[in-house]
């Protein structure tokens, strides 16, 4: 009996302190307006230290989840739009959003916990609150539309993880109420199939778009302060697979970006670059590249797409490791190159010149040529060696022979 009453004061204490596993709303208003909103469920994995070894905590938002409105704010001021949920004994969950005017992401996500809520952490050999941050979130959305992802979705933030699902979100709200027009993650894009077809007739085929051809190259620029800091030549396809909502299928498009409807702009760094290609309202392409200090080596890291297409799209990747090449040179590909971001996102390139970094006298540097690049210059050269190699050996061959033919002869 003793033991029985033990346990349910255990559990009658964790559901007090979590509340229900639901989804919570969250809103951050100024004055009589809600510049960000937010519909979702999260749950955290946290490992820590106990006198007996290593544990973790699995932990979900409660639904007694409120908005810290000293800590949260709208912006402004230079400062960043900020929601942070508090929950518990001492948790927090902190949301910091930033936009290029075409799209808004969630720059950093921090989520602090308390050690000494015996609750939540059984046994900890420490009461201290701690704090981790990540930078590599990969939320983000048109303006002016709501970020939806149903799909769980898993934030590792330092050695603990955030996983969020049943996701509706929104900053920069013009109005107090979630946009109707959302930018839907790629993997409810990927997870969302037609419904079955009620009819085993034989039907022809959809007639398949025409292909676009080679895009024209665009030459694309970033400013910082009177002097190019980022330089870009290139032609760019993209190549996505969405469910259409409005249509009731799964569409493939192979779109070009047009340079004379786009417009660049961007930031630069001293370890990291972002390049924003904007075309009309249609399309916002970012491209982030990233330093390595202590190699001198940069790379493409990340492309984030934001694109209005039937039906608003969205895909990206964080961490991607693409066009390398060394602080103080260009990269250079002339051939056309597939970069797979995402399972519904690809982009083609052709006759690529990027850099990033150290660009002196608004002029590319020497460019590191890529490998494919490097094989079709090859291949002209081992087939002229060889074709060379064949020559003399033909000719050395005809030589021995008129040789032999002259030594058949006498002299009378």
């Amino acid at each position: 009996m003793t033991v029985s009453r033990g346990l349910f004061a255990v559990v009658a204490a964790w559901f007090a302190v979590l509340g229900c596993i639901e989804a919570v709303s969250l809103e951050v208003r100024q004055g009589n307006s809600t510049c960000i909103k937010a519909d979702l469920s999260a749950s955290f994995s946290i490992p820590y230290n106990t006198s007996s070894g290593r544990r973790t905590a699995q932990i979900s938002l409660p639904n007694s989840t409120t908005v810290d409105a000293g800590s949260s704010t709208c912006g402004g001021g230079g400062l960043s739009p900020w929601l942070v949920a508090v929950f518990g004994s001492g948790h927090s969950l902190g949301l910091s959003f930033s936009t290029n005017g075409s799209l808004y992401s969630v720059a950093n996500l921090t989520l602090q916990y308390n050690l000494s809520d015996a609750a939540l952490f059984p046994d900890a050999n420490s009461s201290d609150v701690v704090t981790v941050v990540s930078a590599s979130v990969g939320i983000r959305a048109a303006v002016n539309t709501t970020y939806r992802c149903m799909s769980p979705t898993t934030v590792a933030v330092e050695d603990a993880n955030v996983t969020f699902t049943d996701m509706r979100m929104e900053a920069y709200m013009p109005g107090n109420d979630l946009s109707p027009t959302e930018s839907v993650c790629a993997a409810d894009q990927t997870s969302t199939t037609a419904p079955p077809s009620t009819t085993t007739a034989t039907t022809a085929a959809p007639p398949q778009p025409t292909p676009p051809g080679t895009p024209e190259r665009g030459n694309y620029t970033v400013d910082n302060n009177g002097s190019l800091c980022l330089l870009a030549q290139m032609g760019l396809q993209l190549n996505v697979s969405y469910f259409s909502q409005s249509q009731n299928k799964t569409i493939q498009e192979l779109l070009n970006l047009n340079p004379s409807l786009t417009n660049s702009s961007g930031s630069c760094e001293a370890s990291r670059a972002t390049l924003v290609l904007t075309q009309e309202r249609m399309i916002a392409l970012t491209f982030t590249f990233t330093m390595n200090s202590n190699t001198s080596k940069y790379h493409l890291s990340g492309i984030d797409l934001q694109a209005n297409l039937s039906d608003p799209f969205t895909a990206g990747n964080d961490s991607l490791n693409y066009l390398q090449s060394t602080l103080g040179r260009s990269y250079m590909c002339n051939a056309e190159q597939t970069l797979q971001v995402a399972p519904a996102f690809s982009l083609n390139t052709f006759r690529l010149h990027v850099q990033p970094f150290d660009v002196k006298t608004n002029q590319f540097a020497t460019a590191e040529e890529c490998q494919m690049d490097r094989d079709q210059m090859l291949i002209p050269i081992i087939v002229g060696a060889a074709l060379a190699g064949l020559v003399l050996i033909v000719l050395i061959a005809y030589l021995i022979g008129r040789k032999r033919s002259h030594a058949g002869y006498q002299t009378i």
